[in-house]
């Protein structure tokens, strides 16, 4: 087993970037080879993540992303990865299916449809903010009562 921590990760297909928390290589009969190694070894992704199992697909769907970005990377398939969850502390392996791998295109097809038309979706604020890395750039708070076009003119005009 090979780990790799902080995995910078593009897709030029996609049109996306990121980091993978963790990917482990485990040597098989697939794969690629790594330099000064022996084998095959197959790249797993591991997202880790600071709560529970959440109910909707975002962490699920983040992965496959990340797997997604690998295999082009990497030239080679990723079947499967795994979430890591600190609250139960074990981990739950994700299979990359077509359609779970459909779904990432489709999302990051609406995300560059609204950033081409210079779109800022309404936030919804959930319990989930709070523990959000994003929380910072988002402000759900702040979004919940003024638009993006309203709250940056009433910055450029000088209202508090």
């Amino acid at each position: 087993l090979v780990i790799t921590r902080d995995m910078r990760v593009f897709s030029r297909t996609l049109g996306v970037s990121g980091a993978c928390d963790v990917l482990e290589f485990r040597r098989g009969e697939t794969g690629i080879p790594l330099k000064g190694r022996e084998g095959l070894w197959q790249p797993y992704p591991v997202e880790y993540k600071r709560g529970k199992p959440k109910e909707g697909t975002e962490d699920t769907l983040q992965l496959c992303g990340q797997a997604m970005c690998l295999e082009e990377m990497l030239c080679c398939e990723i079947p499967c990865g795994a979430l890591y969850y600190h609250e139960p502390r074990r981990r739950t392996e994700v299979d990359f299916t077509p359609e779970l791998r459909q779904e990432v295109r489709a999302l990051l097809e609406e995300m560059h449809a609204l950033y081409a038309r210079g779109s800022t979706p309404k936030v919804k604020p959930t319990k989930g903010c709070n523990a959000c890395s994003l929380k910072g750039l988002c402000l759900p708070k702040l979004m919940r009562s003024k638009s993006v076009s309203a709250y940056l003119r009433g910055a450029m005009e000088g209202e508090q």
